[in-house]
């Protein structure tokens, strides 16, 4: 069965941000505490209930529709120059750093995660457009993104459970706040984060965790692929580990039958790979997938993220 690649409920389409900018709209109403709920109904978290599900899209949907904004208008403006593009996303962002956003009451670790999502999302969008902000602009929204990368780690650090793919999207809204506003300390717990990951996959480029995920194991493995190669990206580390599970979760989205067969389940086909155009652009491979519009990674893959390190600036060396 073909699925969107469901856990990214911030797209509103999979295509690269428009060329044309519509008018600018006033910021939504800004969402201070997140209400989310879990959906699936089985151990392995691989069996979506329909109803949790479309409760779960539509108490989110403010703050996807948030995230989405921004970060397309600040693509737009990465592609085009046009300073009324960035305008509109810095002035959204700015509204909703004066109102302390999302920093409120978190319902469930499902607000969590939309959280950290959105975190990562947002610092990355902010990239594209930082050097247009007005000093005041500047202030708030870097002191709102480093509130909330506190917030995130706090919560990182206190949780108890698996270091699965939630920990590396914590890693990157990190890893990402700390590029943008230069905190040293913010970099550091994130490079542990990804430190911690490349400690857990197999000699063979797979990810326990996410091997436990039942159909949804290969699906799983690209999710958690994401965030850990634009953190490679971010931190320019260059990993034989990271190597390894890119391959991997590569070769398994071409032919999934040895993880099918590894796991007990037929897999659901994944067709959106945006893990594979960062880590190509990194490594200076050939594409091997297209890239899309991501807003949980800064809007359109076509366009370079700012903080990225391309392959003819890698200098360091990570986990091995």
């Amino acid at each position: 069965m073909k699925i969107v690649y469901l856990v990214y409920t911030v797209l509103l389409s999979a295509s690269a941000a428009p060329a044309v900018a519509a008018p600018c709209q006033p910021a939504p109403a800004a969402v201070i505490d997140i209400d989310a709920n879990s959906y699936y109904n089985d151990a392995n978290h691989s069996v979506i209930d329909p109803a949790r599900r479309a409760k779960n899209i539509a108490s989110t949907e403010p703050v996807e529709q948030f995230l989405s904004g921004v970060a397309r208008n600040a693509s737009r403006y990465q592609a085009n120059g046009k300073p009324q593009d960035a305008a509109c996303a810095l002035n959204w962002l700015d509204s909703w750093a004066g109102q302390q956003a999302m920093l409120g009451k978190m319902s469930s670790e499902q607000a969590y995660f939309v959280r950290k999502w959105t975190l990562g999302g947002l610092a990355l969008s902010y990239a594209r457009v930082q050097a247009a902000a007005t000093p005041a602009q500047k202030k708030a929204i870097e002191a709102w993104l480093s509130t909330l990368a506190d917030a995130t780690l706090v919560h990182a650090d206190t949780r108890k459970g698996k270091r699965n793919n939630h920990y590396y999207w914590e890693g990157l809204a990190v890893t990402a706040v700390g590029a943008v506003t230069h905190d040293q300390r913010l970099l550091t717990w994130g490079h542990g984060v990804f430190d911690n990951a490349m400690a857990q996959v197999a000699p063979d480029g797979a990810l326990p965790a996410e091997m436990a995920r039942g159909a949804k194991a290969l699906h799983y493995h690209a999710f958690a692929a994401a965030p850990l190669t634009m953190m490679a990206s971010i931190l320019n580390l260059q990993s034989s580990t990271l190597d390894r599970l890119v391959t991997f979760t590569l070769a398994a989205a071409r032919d999934p039958a040895a993880m099918q067969q590894a796991t007990g389940f037929k897999q659901e086909e994944v067709n959106d790979l945006p893990f594979a155009v960062i880590y190509a652009r990194h490594m200076g491979h050939p594409p091997a997938a297209a890239a899309k519009f991501q807003a949980r990674l800064g809007g359109d893959l076509t366009l370079p993220n700012p903080l990225e390190h391309l392959a003819s600036s890698n200098k360091s060396t990570g986990q091995p």
